[in-house]
């Protein structure tokens, strides 16, 4: 098929290459002047990284990325252990893929590459997106120049504030959490030995706050992400907040935390509003569809949005390869990930008020009810989009 689609983002990049390695023509339009990537480091989990390794990027994950060996769930002040997931050779076992920490712009590099390897031309530039039309031939995009693209099929992959939504869904804006995120990168060697965070994904909880650890670009880089109960301020990832606002907002942490604050860039503290909406059950039209936080935005508190966007990016390329009219295997794909998109949303939404409980006893006891491990073991991580049966739920 002649396919054009919006966004050249980690959805739009994993789903242009699944595509095109299954034979279609794509062109990806993006309306940056040049592609590149910001942001914060991204966890793969299984269910993500059987894609990648289908898209050939075993190598660069292993190169580029950090294979924790848990999730620690800890009190914001003395430390304390309130629950631990088993990463590392355990996730491996159980879900036949490792678990990966890796940066955000070297996973978008490397789908990028992808990309172009299979078709150098798929990639346009500068073309703004302001509209979406349909008939009974196709759909096209138009652009905010006044040029215009037809295809047999219109895919949106250009995040939540989408242009591509506002065709399938609705114009509705999403809606403030009341929450905003601190984006932190810190070089290692800045942080004194002894406080260094262990090789894991470390979650502090603390009263209406808390903040989560990692490793990427092969240990050599901590990232931060310090997720705050505030005012409603801009949705941007490239606003930077002054570093004395962030040094009060983790005032009177554990000293682990607090030495990572003390080593960072005191003009490179990004904070951004986390914004979200309800999850919708429409995901397409017999010649649009959407993937991604373009339909499923995702607050980051269990680290899946850019692993549902990887996961949708796989089904949507399976779906098209079905025996059936456009607009059937549209339903298929639709009907097949909106459940289990709608159950990460909602679990996410539902994780924030876990991690900013501030009596301890009340967590350690809310953590045993929900036995998160548990439930991540058994129905996220195990999922396989490269396999899965299309015609079943899949949640």
């Amino acid at each position: 098929m002649n396919i054009a689609m919006v966004g050249a983002g980690i959805g739009g990049l994993t789903a242009a290459a699944c595509l095109l390695k299954n034979g279609h023509r794509v062109r990806l339009y993006e309306q940056a002047g040049n592609v590149h990537e910001v942001g914060a480091a991204v966890q793969m989990s299984a269910n993500a990284v059987k894609v990648l390794y289908h898209l050939g990027l075993r190598d660069a994950l292993e190169r580029d990325g950090v294979k924790p060996l848990s999730f620690e769930f800890r009190r914001f002040d003395t430390g304390e252990l309130l629950h631990e997931i088993r990463l590392g050779e355990d996730h491996q076992t159980r879900h036949g893929h490792p678990y990966y920490q890796i940066h955000r712009v070297d996973l978008h590099s490397a789908l990028l590459a992808v990309v172009q390897s299979l078709d150098p031309q798929a990639l346009q530039l500068g073309a703004r997106a302001s509209h979406v039309s349909e008939d009974a031939s196709g759909a096209a995009i138009h652009f905010a120049d006044g040029t215009s693209a037809h295809a047999d099929l219109v895919i949106g992959a250009d995040g939540i504030k989408s242009v591509v939504r506002q065709h399938v869904v609705d114009a509705q804006p999403p809606v403030f959490t009341g929450q905003v995120a601190w984006r932190l990168a810190i070089p290692t060697e800045r942080i004194p030995v002894e406080l260094r965070p262990p090789i894991a994904s470390t979650i502090w909880c603390g009263p209406q706050n808390h903040a989560v650890m990692y490793y990427m670009r092969a240990g050599r880089v901590l990232n931060f992400v310090g997720c705050v109960e505030r005012p409603w301020e801009e949705e941007s990832w490239t606003a930077r907040k002054p570093w004395t606002e962030l040094d009060q907002d983790y005032a009177g942490w554990h000293p682990v935390v607090r030495a990572v604050i003390e080593a960072a860039d005191k003009d490179q503290c990004f904070r951004w509003a986390l914004n979200n909406r309800q999850p919708v059950m429409t995901w397409t039209t017999p010649h649009v569809a959407l993937l991604g936080d373009a339909v499923h935005p995702t607050l980051p508190y269990m680290a899946q949005g850019a692993a549902m966007a990887i996961e949708d990016a796989a089904v949507l390329s399976r779906a098209l390869s079905l025996d059936l009219p456009l607009a059937d295997a549209l339903r298929v794909y639709e009907k097949h990930r909106a459940p289990r998109a709608a159950r990460v949303v909602h679990e996410s939404t539902e994780m924030a008020d876990l991690y900013h409980i501030s009596d301890a006893q009340k967590m350690k006891q809310a953590f045993k009810d929900r036995n998160i491990a548990a439930s991540r073991n058994n129905w996220l991580y195990p999922y396989d989009p490269m396999q899965v049966d299309l015609m079943s739920s899949s949640v």
